[in-house]
């Protein structure tokens, strides 16, 4: 079998730091993929929230190949015009003013944000940063050091920083650590890794007001939730009601699968960074900026924003339906949902599923992320749905 045979390969080339993955995928069309051995599956995880256009998609695959054959890199030392259109492009989906940083992942987004937020510190005489537990900001060892996740932040501290980190969604708990001393509070709108956990409402504007009382960046990391996975451009729009934070962070589905990453400052916050105080060699390069413009682009002719409010509310109609021990609920908005099970089944889930011809994420013990394409269409969402409860059936097989 191929797949066996290229597993033992990557076991021997590369670091254990993944493990070895399930599967080798060959190719992929719309959102389905398929392993090297021929077996087809409905892809429900999109890279993690990277996908936004499926696989193969004409308008990526065109604007790609087109640029490429052009001008594939410039460096920092030249501009070109794809890298300013999409950050025009950028601000005017905010519909504010703003300026835009292009890196290459999220987690150099967020080692943006996060030197833009030292640098403010440093001259307004502030000292530390909060951030929440469970929450997910990089691995590199700025963002790390933002990561409320002790079992991979620890084994490399300690960490230059002082981070102060409070429970997720407990205003009084945030009110309590920022201080006139703090630099920024960093936030998700929702977390991803700790499982598509949004807060309690209300709880992303309280921010906001503590920030503006004690003169502390609010910075909202957007990395995988932003660029039309809820059915909105931004999460924050949900939570702030019109207002936004000092910062925000973009990554995952800006570029469909071309590694992209923005940090954006708003108002005086996006003049911070004097010239040389950052760079990136590849960041806002040719090829990903005109495949970050095609997916954008793509979102808005093809009116997935509101395909995806539509496709995302049957898929959790058909998950809150589903009456299977196992299954707890379903949170999440759009198609970025968390299948919440009953106990720490979601390893057995994940192998069920892909059995099944699904692949799904088991983001937490209890909990299996769901992020497919923005163009799923609600008959795929409907196979999954329909067959959620064999899959269930056979991880408590799995599990006995």
């Amino acid at each position: 079998m191929k797949n066996d045979d290229l597993r033992k390969r990557y076991e021997a080339a590369f670091m254990p730091n993944y493990g070895v993955p399930p599967l080798a995928l060959a190719r992929g069309e719309g959102s389905r993929v398929w392993d090297v051995d021929g077996n087809a599956y409905l892809d429900l995880i999109a890279g993690i929230a990277v996908s936004s256009l499926g696989h193969g998609h004409p308008a990526l695959v065109e604007a790609v190949s087109a640029q490429v054959a052009g001008l594939a890199h410039t460096s920092n030392l030249f501009l070109h015009e794809p890298e300013v259109r999409l950050a025009e492009k950028l601000r005017g989906l905010l519909d504010a003013d703003a300026r835009v940083f292009l890196a290459n992942s999220g987690t150099e987004a967020n080692e943006a944000a996060l030197k833009l937020a030292i640098k403010y510190g440093k001259s307004n005489g502030r000292s530390y940063f909060v951030a929440t537990e469970n929450g997910f900001h990089g691995r590199s060892m700025g963002a790390l050091a933002l990561t409320g996740k002790d079992a991979i932040r620890e084994p490399f501290g300690p960490f230059a920083l002082d981070v102060r980190f409070v429970p997720y969604g407990d205003a009084d708990a945030l009110k309590a650590a920022v201080t006139g001393e703090c630099a920024a509070v960093f936030l998700e709108p929702t977390q991803g890794e700790a499982g598509v956990v949004p807060p309690p409402e209300g709880y992303f504007a309280a921010a906001r007001e503590i920030c503006d009382a004690t003169g502390a960046l609010l910075v909202a990391d957007e990395i995988q939730s932003a660029i039309g996975r809820t059915g909105t451009w931004f999460v924050f729009r949900h939570e702030l009601a019109g207002a936004t934070p000092d910062i925000l962070t973009l990554a995952k589905g800006l570029g469909g699968g071309l590694p992209i990453g923005a940090c954006v400052a708003f108002g005086e916050h996006g003049g911070i960074f004097a010239k040389g105080d950052h760079g990136s060699t590849f960041g806002g390069n040719p090829v990903g900026a005109a495949a970050a413009l095609a997916v954008i682009g793509t979102i808005e002719r093809d009116g997935l924003l509101d395909h995806v409010t539509a496709v995302g509310e049957r898929l959790a109609a058909g998950i809150t339906a589903t009456l299977h021990p196992l299954l707890k609920g379903v949170r999440g908005r759009g198609l970025w949902r968390a299948v919440v099970l009953d106990g720490a089944r979601a390893g057995a889930v994940e192998a069920a599923a892909r059995e099944a011809g699904f692949l799904v994420n088991a983001v937490q013990p209890d909990a299996i992320r769901l992020a497919p394409p923005l163009i799923l269409t609600p008959e795929q969402a409907g196979s999954f749905t329909d067959a959620l409860p064999a899959i269930l059936d056979a991880a408590a097989e799995k599990e006995d």
